[in-house]
């Protein structure tokens, strides 16, 4: 491998979510997911029913059209792409005992159609959608009765996609529960009632579950790699303050207090310590401590911005992005939804995670949320110029591969939005991210066609030179 080069088997490709994309939120026997009752995205207030105002009742329509989309990623020449099962497509209100066959037959379409093209499908098997019955009925991972049911779930799809998928994760961005119970984890008590206490049982329950999936889908399926997948939330001190550093070691491991579990099999000292302190008693099973041995085989994360930490709150200027609140740095520029950018945070990210696990490690989301002006050229092709996302993803990409000369086992890269998808923070379209432009409009307007974006055939360069074009001004 040339210092200029990637991996020589290295999985490029990009990532969306079934509740971003699909639409079709009722067809082939889909029950609703809590997605369907947030019309305005993470900080708007849910529903009790779905409304004609959610986008993502009709997404990109990908459900209909997956496999116009699958045809232009392989014209990029992706070797792998990230999406995810609708659970509720299998288990319509999450607690049947059979599951709709309806769904399971989209996505053996689905991946046959990926598999077609040579392209390897990376499937979260949990992103942001529990089933909405059992949020409803169960008031959703605060009840340990959603570990069997996600267990019937996870063997029913290992059994009927183990010969089609290779790469699973198992929650998205797991340690986003603490943040947004409802829309991670199904949760309807409201967030200001719930205790510490009713969180981290909640959270218990889904590393059980995780690390379930992991011992069921390697004895299902023994070749599968099988992977957790966190919010990459990067912090650094906003000053050499001692207590700003202790600050941001504290922070770090809200983060890091999730993958330790997933790739060491145990709650670190430093979280039961803190269990202890607020009198947080975690109700486990006798066969938990077993089964949490079950550890994944890579850990993979998103990646888009960072914050820094202080006690000199009058220092700080508030930042961050969906999830990832903290202080302006006032070094990086900034996003047009305020999100700081900063590539080289994505290579001291992959050493830090490198260096504490020593596990592989994967890029499964990393992108520029903007606002595309749709033009046409002389030869009529419609297109966008976005030279800003192109230069986004260059700097990340040529950070990622700095870390990889440091000695970091990186598998694969997918950019996040690979096409324009309904914002899972402000479920809007105007913020998009993807290669391919969707003619879809806040307002519900539209025909959802496709058009290929500058940085499309930019992508296509990068995969095919294995990253040497990187280092090509951008023409």
């Amino acid at each position: 491998m040339g210092i200029n080069t990637f991996p020589e088997n290295f999985l490029w490709g990009g990532a969306v979510a079934a509740n971003q994309c699909e639409g079709a939120y009722l067809e082939g026997g889909k029950g609703l997911s809590v997605q369907d009752v947030l019309p305005h995205g993470l900080r708007g207030a849910r529903t009790e029913e779905p409304t004609p105002d959610n986008l993502k009742l009709k997404g990109i329509d990908f459900y209909h059209r997956y496999r116009e989309d699958i045809k232009l990623f392989a014209e990029m020449g992706f070797k792998v792409f990230r999406t995810s099962i609708s659970w509720p497509r299998i288990f319509p209100e999450g607690d049947e005992e059979q599951p709709n066959e309806e769904g399971l037959l989209f996505y053996d379409n689905l991946f046959d159609e990926c598999r077609k093209y040579g392209i390897e499908p990376l499937v979260t098997i949990s992103h942001y959608e529990t089933p909405l019955g059992l949020a409803k009925k169960y008031d959703g991972w605060r009840s340990r009765k959603l570990v069997d049911f996600f267990e019937r779930y996870c063997r029913t799809i290992f059994q009927r996609y183990g010969k089609k998928v290779k790469y699973w994760l198992t929650f998205n961005e797991i340690n986003s529960l603490i943040h947004a119970p409802f829309m991670s984890g199904g949760i309807i008590t409201p967030k200001e009632k719930l205790t510490e206490q009713d969180l981290y049982q909640a959270m218990h329950h889904e590393l059980v579950a995780s690390a379930l999936a992991v011992k069921i889908g390697h004895e299902q399926m023994p070749d599968a790699k099988i992977g957790c997948m966190i919010l990459g939330i990067t912090a650094y001190p906003l000053t050499p303050d001692p207590d700003d550093i202790i600050a941001t070691m504290m922070k770090d491991r809200e983060t890091l207090m999730f993958a330790d579990i997933h790739a060491r099999g145990k709650y670190p000292v430093y979280l039961t310590n803190m269990f202890a302190e607020k009198g947080i008693r975690i109700q486990m099973e006798p066969e938990d401590k077993e089964l949490l041995k079950n550890t994944v085989d890579f850990i993979s994360f998103s990646y888009y911005s960072s914050i820094c930490q202080t006690v000199h709150s009058e220092l700080g200027i508030d930042t961050g992005g969906n999830l990832s609140r903290g202080y302006k740095n006032p070094y990086l520029k900034a996003s047009q939804w305020g999100w700081q950018i900063d590539p080289k945070g994505l290579r001291y990210t992959l050493n830090k995670l490198y260096d504490r696990y020593q596990l592989p490690l994967f890029i499964v989301e990393n992108g520029l949320g903007a606002v595309d002006e749709l033009i046409t050229l002389e030869n009529g092709e419609k297109t966008v110029e976005d030279d800003y996302r192109i230069d986004y993803l260059r700097q990340h990409l040529l950070q990622a591969r700095e870390a990889i000369h440091d000695g970091v086992e990186l598998l694969g890269y997918t950019s996040w939005g690979c096409i324009d998808l309904v914002s899972a923070s402000t479920a809007e379209m105007k913020k998009r991210y993807g290669y391919i432009y969707v003619d879809r409009n806040d307002d519900g307007s539209g025909s959802f066609e496709r058009y290929r974006k500058k940085s499309f055939y930019w992508y296509k360069k990068v995969i095919e030179s294995n990253g040497a074009s990187l280092d090509e001004a951008i023409g």
